[in-house]
């Protein structure tokens, strides 16, 4: 038997076609999407449409993973209302400050969200929506997330084409907050956690969130179990509860308890499976869940890989001649350190920031410092992140490091150093899309647990000497600016 795992990303559509027993990848496929803070829905469908010809229609099952966070709003009739604003949209920001002031201040937040919403939640971005388009909003009968659309949209939900390239569904007007179409929206615990309106602890949506934010009552997709075949196809495909693209990642690497992933993509991240729910007050730990009935506590920041090519271009080479430079300098960049605040940030929560360049004199700004400057901070970037996790009780033993640019040699020899513990890389892989697979492999089999799939083996691992000096002008050039956005 074979399942098809999707991964719809900021940046295109992947899908895999997978032996259902041991996960071998027998087909592959991907499409672009545009670039930017918010998106058609629509270009996601057509994304996958492209990506899944000859794939989808051989699977019998499918699992989607996409973005988090990502705001798709809908009216009764299940049509979408206006592009999707995406995790990366820091318009929000001001919405941020006054939700967290009006639920109770953040450890309110963490206790009843296990997170503190930035701008990247999904619940800013619909108090930004009453705020700004109140006729949009006035209009949103039903919000919801990219992997919960596009699983939506296979089924043929919200009368669009019921499968890529196929023929269209008609779907009838629905209340304010029942369900839409022929089938039900559905979502999973996982993404639904990056809501900003749902416990994982108690494992249940909270409206009264979301209709504040909103305005009104709006309606929710049904919480999925972890191995539940939620819908199917019109060509009889199982579809699977889906879920979002960490959750998808860590399920498709197999991650075991304690274990530190740091992700190097157009977003970054740090994030372990755990046992028990996290409720970081300070908000730099998201208490997201997993998708398999555990928790994904997480750290993200919206500079990371972006660093890299900008710096590249900035230089006039590219990624491989970025990192060739890189590894010509010395530690610490001959005394150059940036903070890769380009758009903003996250984690910490400074949605106003921008980069900043400290040390220049006229003998380090040669291309090679500048260089290391920019693959020092990212990876400071993501040690910080890492730091926040253990402020949690998860004490990284080593870091798991994929992402687009863990294909980097400076990342690789310099994030031991930066880290100051042993990085493996795995064997390159689209592990979101792999973990989808694996997730539309167990609810096809039923079984309590997900398929035994192989491990992904190693393509190498690194160890180095730590640079503590170079985390310390990282830190010192963070906390001195701290102020300079405004926060």
């Amino acid at each position: 038997m074979l399942v098809a795992g999707v991964d719809s990303s900021t940046q295109s559509t992947k899908v895999l076609l997978c032996q259902a027993e041991d996960g071998a990848v027998v087909g592959q496929a991907t499409a672009p999407h545009p670039d930017g803070t918010e998106c058609d829905p629509e270009l996601w469908w057509q994304a996958l449409s492209e990506a899944g010809r000859g794939l989808l229609d051989r699977a019998d099952a499918i699992g989607v993973a996409a973005q988090q966070h990502g705001m798709v709003v809908l009216d009764q009739a299940g049509r979408v209302i206006r592009s999707a604003l995406l995790w990366n949209d820091m318009r929000s920001a001001p919405q941020a400050a006054r939700l967290i002031a009006e639920l109770g201040g953040p450890a309110e937040w963490a206790r009843r969200t296990g997170s503190v919403p930035s701008a990247s939640f999904t619940v800013t971005k619909l108090r930004w929506l009453a705020e700004h388009e109140p006729a949009a909003a006035e209009r949103t009968a039903h919000v919801l997330l990219p992997h919960d659309w596009l699983t939506w949209r296979l089924t043929g939900g919200p009368g669009g084409p019921a499968e890529p390239g196929g023929p269209a569904e008609p779907v009838g007007p629905v209340g304010p907050v029942g369900p839409v179409g022929p089938v039900e929206p559905v979502t999973d615990r996982g993404d639904a956690s990056g809501t900003g309106y749902f416990s994982p602890a108690d494992n249940r949506w909270l409206p009264e969130i979301a209709a504040a934010a909103l305005g009104h009552p709006v309606g929710l997709p049904r919480l999925a179990a972890p191995a539940e075949i939620v819908a199917r196809t019109p060509g009889g495909a199982a579809l699977s509860a889906g879920t979002g693209d960490n959750m998808g990642a860590a399920l498709g690497l197999g991650v075991g308890l304690g274990e530190v992933v740091v992700s190097i993509g157009t977003s970054g991240t740090a994030y372990a499976v755990a046992a028990k729910p996290a409720a970081d007050e300070s908000g730099l730990v998201a208490g997201f869940a997993d998708a398999t009935g555990r928790f994904l506590p997480l750290v993200a920041t919206v500079n990371a890989a972006r660093i890299l090519t900008v710096t590249a271009r900035m230089l006039g080479t590219d990624p491989s001649g970025l990192s060739r430079l890189a590894l010509a300098a010395p530690a610490g960049a001959g005394g150059l350190t940036l903070l890769p605040y380009l758009d903003g940030e996250r984690s910490p929560n400074r949605p106003g920031a921008s980069g900043v360049l400290r040390g220049l004199t006229s003998t380090n700004t040669i291309p090679e410092n500048l260089a290391r400057a920019a693959v020092e901070a990212v990876l400071c970037s993501l040690a910080d992140a890492i730091g926040n996790l253990a402020d949690c009780g998860i004490t990284a033993q080593r870091v798991i490091l994929i992402g687009g640019a863990a294909r980097s040699e400076a990342v690789r020899w310099i994030a031991p150093a930066i880290f100051g513990v042993p990085v493996t890389v795995p064997e390159p892989a689209e592990y979101v899309a792999l973990g989808a697979a694996r997730q539309a492999a167990w609810a096809l089999s039923g079984a309590a647990s997900p398929p035994d799939w192989p491990l992904p083996g190693v393509s190498a691992e690194y160890t180095a000497q730590p640079t503590p000096l170079v985390r310390e002008r990282y830190a010192a050039l963070r906390d001195a600016t701290a102020g300079w956005d405004g926060t």
